[in-house]
């Protein structure tokens, strides 16, 4: 019975992960001055084992990242390592399919983490949507500003972002 139980706990937990992902996101980096620098980025980023592809644009200081179906994403690893190379994330918007997702409370919950709405109000995502993550560490220092002006608390284990939609 004690079996039966933690099947249908782990069960429910991976169909909540499998209902939304984060697909791609673009991520722009502030520093970045050589093709040099991109490619340091660039391998650093390719260590995370959730991605699937990074494209980078020099004109624009982005990478585009594409991540692996299934494999949960962690927004903290991809600033860390765009930190470890030297720079600083600018803007990261990330790309999530939603299947019916409720947001409550203007939070939702991915893989694990909490996500705030910081400029809208509930509704019910469907699709894809991009959300720009507003924390700092994920936006310029006015940015993070505008944005931070109450704290997000995580309602498990993970992570808590802001993001507007």
């Amino acid at each position: 019975m004690k079996t039966l139980k933690i099947f249908i706990a782990l069960l429910a937990i991976s169909i909540g992960v499998a209902q939304a992902q984060i697909i791609k996101a673009e991520v722009q980096v502030s520093g970045l001055t050589c093709s040099m620098c991109s490619k340091a980025t660039e391998k650093s980023l390719r260590t995370l084992g959730f991605i699937s592809d990074i494209k980078p644009d020099l004109n624009r200081n982005l990478f585009v990242i594409t991540f692996k179906p299934g494999v949960p994403v962690n927004l903290e690893q991809i600033s860390k390592k765009v930190q470890g190379a030297g720079f600083f994330i600018n803007q990261l918007k990330a790309t999530v399919d939603f299947d019916k997702v409720k947001v409550a409370n203007n939070s939702f919950t991915l893989a694990g983490d909490t996500y705030q709405v910081v400029n809208g109000t509930a509704k019910d995502l469907n699709g894809q949507e991009q959300v720009t993550v507003v924390n700092k560490g994920f936006v310029s220092s006015s940015a993070a500003k505008k944005y931070n002006s109450s704290a997000v608390s995580s309602t498990g284990s993970g992570k808590a972002y802001q993001i507007a939609i």
